[in-house]
């Protein structure tokens, strides 16, 4: 079996966290995020500042999800930089008709990758 290195399991987590809102899956968020994880940014001019509890309510409550109206989420990874136990990754995604720019602050804790932070800017809406 192969051993996958850091950069592929950073991606892994981001395709994880893409999917979570394709499905509108809040186990596949919780999963992706690290518990303590905090989601910023401005949504229609005002500051959103979500637990990950929060943001898999967000994710759950969007139905039918968007896979299954065929509206799924498309997305690009735009930079990924890994230092150490700590990386940084921006990822260009639409999610429910909104081009968001979001700077994922990932963390290696026990061996696992996870999302840390997640700040969005809106791009178009």
């Amino acid at each position: 079996m192969k051993i996958m290195n850091d950069k592929e399991q950073i991606e892994k987590v981001v395709q994880l966290y893409i999917d979570s809102m394709d499905e509108s899956n809040p186990n596949k968020v919780k999963k992706a995020f690290h518990e303590n994880a905090k989601v910023v940014g401005y949504l229609h001019g005002e500051l959103m500042q979500m637990s990950v509890d929060d943001f898999a309510g967000f994710v759950a409550s969007q139905q039918p999800p968007p896979k299954e109206k065929g509206e799924d989420v498309v997305f690009e990874t735009l930079a990924c930089e890994i230092e150490g136990t700590t990386a940084l990754v921006k990822v260009r995604d639409k999610y429910l008709g909104i081009t968001f720019l979001d700077t994922l602050s990932f963390l290696k804790a026990d061996g696992v990758w996870m999302i840390y932070s997640k700040l969005f800017n809106v791009e178009t809406e």
